[in-house]
């Protein structure tokens, strides 16, 4: 089989030199022992980056056969650089994976992924086995965003990010996904066809700082929110049903007081805590609809996900 792995890569300059290595030898290897084609490759996506990440990958398609490059013209983020890899070499291989450059994913994985590929699979997950090397934050962060995505209704891998292996039929469905905001986790489990998950320990990264800050964290998840579920608008009609029905009690229980017990009293706390809690309510519904609307304003442009600058 011809195999291809995509890279996306922004400011890795401090890892390109090791990973490029690693993988080197690695693909050497699979030649040699007849398990991937010759004419396999690696292709690094730049997306962007400020450091010499784009000069290493230069260096590297002149020194090394199996090595390419795509420039993106600026930085358009690592879902948009990942589908701009896959979706250029879609049709220049039996199958693609994805992968960080960072090394923290099991490059001997790779093997067994291309086994399962021969067994039939057009789908293999990277899912991580447990996450003890992370901090207690990331650890309980995570274990969150995978609760509350299975809670919308999204159908997610846990403790899957962009470690995975398609095949080209896989590949070809992947095109077929318009949306601007494409939630790659979210995306794949929907093609279908048949596939299957490998565990694995995830490692510390090998060198340079994570490109994921706590702030692009939470706009991943709510990307991923936004572009498969419903269920925040639900819950607004739901709490708008909640407030009504609240309502209605009240009002009888003021026109009771005031032609029954004829005790009505003013009352500056309730009024002010009912004002604060339904502008609350209103303010966040409208937030979340807002946020739908904006997405419907990005999906109607139909601007392009990424430009590519130079392919090497």
């Amino acid at each position: 089989m011809k195999l291809g792995i995509v890279i996306p890569c922004y400011n890795e300059e401090e890892v390109f030199g090791e990973t490029t290595r690693l993988l080197g030898e690695l693909f050497e290897s699979m030649i040699e022992s007849g398990a991937i084609d010759k004419e396999s490759f690696i292709c690094y996506v730049d997306d962007g980056s400020k450091d010499k990440t784009w000069e290493l990958i230069e260096q590297a398609s002149e020194e090394f056969a199996h090595f390419k490059g795509i420039k993106l013209s600026r930085n358009f983020g690592q879902q948009n650089a990942l589908i701009a890899g896959l979706m250029q070499l879609k049709n220049s291989a039996d199958a693609l994976i994805s992968m960080d450059a960072d090394l923290q994913d099991d490059i001997m994985l790779i093997k067994e992924f291309v086994q399962k590929y021969k067994e039939g699979y057009d789908v293999v997950y990277g899912v991580r086995e447990d996450r003890s090397k992370d901090s207690s934050f990331k650890r309980n962060t995570a274990e969150l965003f995978y609760k509350v995505q299975d809670f919308m209704g999204i159908e997610n891998i846990s403790n899957h990010a962009h470690y995975r292996l398609l095949s080209q039929k896989a590949l070809n469905a992947l095109a077929q996904f318009k949306e601007i905001d494409m939630y790659l986790r979210g995306v794949i489990p929907l093609i279908g066809f048949r596939s299957c998950s490998i565990y694995y320990t995830r490692d510390e990264r090998f060198a340079g700082d994570t490109k994921y800050s706590v702030k692009a964290l939470f706009l991943l998840a709510i990307d991923g929110i936004a572009s498969f579920s419903v269920m925040p608008l639900r819950f607004i009609t739901g709490i708008g049903f909640l407030l009504f029905i609240f309502s209605l009690f009240m009002i009888v229980w003021i026109l009771f007081e005031k032609i029954v017990l004829n005790s009505t009293v003013d009352g500056w706390a309730s009024m002010m805590t009912s004002i604060y809690f339904i502008g609350g309510i209103q303010v966040m519904s409208i937030g979340i609809i807002g946020e739908y609307i904006g997405r419907i304003f990005q999906e109607v442009k139909e601007r392009p996900r990424y430009f590519i600058d130079k392919e090497i």
